[in-house]
C-alpha cells in the first residue's frame, strides 16, 4: 500500500499541494483526476521524488508489513519501491528497447552495473507482459508513441515494485492505444506482472474522465491542491462534483456497454457556488 499523509508542497513560494491524505490500496488502480493546474503531476512527482516536499509522510510497507518511510531513502533503495512512468517523457533514440528496458534494473545492479541472469529473465518477462517482445532490436526513436508508452512501462515492470505512479501516460495516445494500455493496467493491478502473485498498487493521474470511470477502482478529485472527494467512481463522478470543479455543466448517465458511468459535458447547470 501506499500511504500518503499530511503531504504538502511548495513551489516558488507558492503551495501547489495542500496537506494531501490519500491511501492507494495494494490490487487496486487510484485515478488521480482534476482541472488542468490542480497539482496531479505535481503530487505524482512528488511521491516518486523528483521534487521535494515540504511537509508530510509517504510511507509504504516492506514484506513483513513493517511501514516504511519513502522519504527518509535514497533515491535506490526508494525505486525498490516504486517505479514511475512518466508524462511525455523523450526516451533516447539511439537505445534499443532491450537497452532502455534494462534500466529498470538499475537499482539491483551490483557495484559495478553488472546484470545476472535474473535481471535479463525480469526484463524479458516485463517486455512479454505489454506484448513488446518483438521490439527487442529496434531503437527507441524509431517506434511509434504508443510502441514507446509499453516500453515505459515496461521499464517501470522491470524494477519489480509493490507500487506503480503513472503521470497521464494516455494523453498523447489515439483511442486504440489508450484502451489497450488501461486493460493492461489494470491487470497489472490484479496481478504481479513477474510473479502471478497479489497486484500492485496503482496511482495513475488521467484527464480522461471517462477512462477513470471505466477502469479505477478509486478515484481522487484533485482541485487547486486539495483532495475534494476520494471514494469509488459512483461516489466521485457525480454531476455536482465534477461541475463545481471543472466550471462545466455535465451529466453523469450509465455505460450502454460496461459496468461504468459516463461523463458527459454541457448537460446540465453547474451548482452555484
Amino acid at each position: 500500500m501506499l500511504k500518503i499523509q499530511d503531504l504538502s508542497v511548495f513551489y516558488y513560494q507558492r503551495q501547489i499541494l495542500h496537506g494531501i491524505n490519500l491511501n492507494v490500496q495494494s490490487g487496486e488502480v487510484t485515478a488521480l483526476i482534476g482541472p488542468n493546474g490542480a497539482g496531479k503531476s505535481t503530487l505524482v512527482r512528488a511521491v516518486s521524488g523528483v521534487i521535494p516536499v515540504d511537509s508530510g509522510k509517504i510511507n509504504s510497507s516492506d514484506d513483513f508489513s513493517r511501514s516504511i518511510d519513502l522519504l527518509s531513502l535514497p533515491p535506490m533503495q526508494r525505486a525498490r519501491y516504486l517505479a514511475v512512468v512518466p508524462q511525455a517523457v523523450s526516451l533516447p533514440p539511439a537505445f534499443t528497447v532491450w537497452e532502455t528496458v534494462l534500466m529498470g534494473r538499475t537499482p539491483y545492479l551490483n557495484f559495478l552495473g553488472q546484470t545476472s541472469a535474473r535481471d535479463e529473465e525480469i526484463v524479458h518477462l516485463a517486455l512479454q507482459k505489454v506484448d513488446a517482445l518483438d521490439l527487442v532490436e529496434r531503437r527507441v526513436g524509431e517506434l511509434s508513441g504508443g510502441e514507446q508508452q509499453r516500453v515505459l512501462l515496461a521499464r517501470a515492470l522491470a524494477q519489480s515494485t509493490p507500487i506503480l505512479l503513472l503521470d497521464e501516460p494516455t494523453s498523447n495516445l489515439d483511442l486504440h492505444y489508450q484502451i489497450n494500455f488501461m486493460e493492461l493496467v489494470r491487470g497489472l493491478a490484479r496481478n504481479d506482472p513477474l510473479t502471478g502473485a497479489g497486484g500492485l498498487a496503482v496511482l495513475i493521474a488521467l484527464h480522461d474522465l471517462n477512462l477513470a470511470a471505466r477502469y479505477a477502482d478509486r478515484v481522487a478529485l484533485l482541485v487547486q491542491g486539495e483532495i475534494k472527494a476520494a471514494g469509488t467512481p459512483r461516489q466521485v463522478l457525480t454531476p455536482d462534483l465534477i461541475s463545481a470543479a471543472y466550471h462545466l455543466p455535465v451529466a453523469v448517465v450509465p455505460h450502454p456497454f460496461a459496468d461504468a458511468l459516463l461523463v458527459l459535458p454541457g448537460a446540465a447547470k453547474p451548482p452555484r457556488s
